[in-house]
């Protein structure tokens, strides 16, 4: 008999969780205008907001936290992960910051002037966010086998090389400061890049003298899928894939709270030492000194530890084939999705899933609020909220994509949790065709309103 699959971990401590009452769901819910950014976390059942810093931590890891060095300077627990870092990504500079978005800012403070444009894969909020707040433009570059749900293609993250040669013979390249590979890319549904695409994007930055960032939040995940899913790296270490992807990048942005699973943390690595040092003037304004960077030292010593526990083959295959299994629960019950699931998240297509609601009534939202009334699962979504408003005309964007994104925690919940979410996903595709109202905006904040909008049902 073939042995079944098994995670290659055990549970040593568990927290109690509360369903609510239907009744009680539907109250919190509307307090919280309909957001779920809003709701308190005692009033969520199972919790898949997002991945970001909302893992299990190992035995190793809170080993390190009692291990940290808390000096303000010289850290030992910087140097270790300093060497970490370098050893991985083969950077030879490393600045650490308290989380991604704060590793964005410092680095885009040093790079991204008004006018700009910087051209990606689907950038995420806060990088677009961030991006916009400078009075830069975002420029999508994805291929348009991203925007298929239902079709399969193995790298729905890639960028388009014609459109991304568009954007290099349309502007100067003073005009463009760097080019971003987010990896996977999270707004086109958790997808990975090829090795072959990231080949490709870096030759066509060279010819152009372009630098080429990665958005690097869920690197090892996307290595995963390049072992996977690229006949070539099929007998290939996950770290050796890892130190190629790398090879070809000028630089890298990290949330270090998802493929390091810790529960804070980011950085900046860097080839040009120039750019480290204007970099760094930023760092110490706006996160600290350069040897801890808005981190402690038992941060910067789990983190260390954290990044070779998520690239190791094991864990990862563990972790991918729960997210896996979600998404065929999903399509069983013929909801659907984003397809092939990606590494951190299920992305269920609410266009598909609510076709007769008008765009304007939020269809990703109108699902996420749904979900939540009916089993107390906190989804997230991806879609005209996260868009924002045109800078400009001030419009709404709607995006080709709209999405809940079901986003899945680092060891943290069972296959049963994951049958209870499907289960909930499928009363409501039961019932779909009562949805006919959505909800409308009541207050906003004028850039990256998502997390703190205030809507009310239709």
């Amino acid at each position: 008999m073939e042995l079944p699959y098994t995670e290659p971990y055990k549970i040593k401590t568990t927290e109690s969780i509360r369903q609510g009452t239907c009744a009680e769901r539907e109250k919190w819910i509307k307090e919280s205008g309909y957001n779920l950014f809003k709701l308190r976390s005692d009033h969520v059942f199972i919790d898949l907001l997002t991945d970001s810093g909302t893992g299990a931590m190992s035995d190793e890891q809170w080993a390190e936290i009692m291990k940290g060095d808390e000096s303000y300077a010289g850290s030992r627990s910087y140097f270790k992960l300093s060497d970490t870092v370098k050893e991985l990504l083969g950077m030879p500079y490393f600045l650490p910051t308290h989380q991604g978005r704060a590793a964005e800012n410092v680095l885009f403070s040093a790079l991204i002037k008004e006018g700009d444009v910087i051209p990606g894969n689907s950038h995420f909020d806060t990088t677009k966010g961030h991006i916009e707040f400078r009075k830069a433009a975002a420029i999508d570059c994805t291929i348009d086998e991203a925007f298929d749900t239902s079709g399969f293609y193995p790298f729905k993250g890639n960028l388009d090389l014609k459109k991304l040669e568009k954007v290099f013979k349309k502007y100067p390249k003073e005009k463009i400061p760097l080019c971003i590979i987010t990896i996977t890319c999270n707004t086109s549904g958790g997808q990975p890049v090829s090795m072959k695409n990231i080949k490709e994007v870096s030759a066509l930055c060279k010819k152009y003298g372009i630098r080429l960032f990665f958005d690097a939040a869920r690197f090892a995940e996307n290595a995963f899928f390049i072992k996977t899913r690229e006949e070539e790296y099929m007998n290939v270490g996950i770290r050796d894939i890892v130190r190629g992807m790398f090879s070809y990048a000028d630089g890298a942005t990290m949330s270090c709270k998802k493929d390091a699973i810790v529960n804070i943390g980011g950085f900046i690595a860097l080839r040009d030492k120039e750019i480290f040092d204007k970099a760094s003037v930023f760092n110490i304004m706006f996160e600290g000194y350069l040897t801890y960077g808005g981190m402690s030292g038992r941060d910067m010593a789990a983190l260390a530890q954290g990044l070779w526990e998520g690239t190791d083959f094991q864990y990862l295959e563990s972790r991918i084939r729960q997210v896996a299994y979600l998404g065929d629960k999903l399509k069983y019950y013929n909801i659907p999705i984003q397809e092939p699931t990606g590494g951190h998240a299920v992305f269920v297509d609410a266009k598909r899933f609510l076709p007769k609601l008008p765009k304007q009534q939020f269809q990703a939202q109108t699902l996420a609020v749904e979900l939540y009334k009916e089993g107390g699962v906190r989804g997230v979504e991806i879609g005209t909220l996260l868009a924002d408003r045109n800078p400009q005309t001030r419009e709404n964007r709607y995006p080709k994509l709209e999405l809940l994104r079901l986003a899945i925690p680092r060891r943290v919940y069972t296959y049963n949790h994951m049958d209870y979410v499907a289960a909930c996903m499928a009363n409501i595709y039961n019932r779909r065709n009562e949805i006919t109202t959505g909800y409308k905006i009541i207050k906003e904040a004028p850039i990256m309103r998502h997390f703190t909008i205030e809507l009310e049902k239709l």
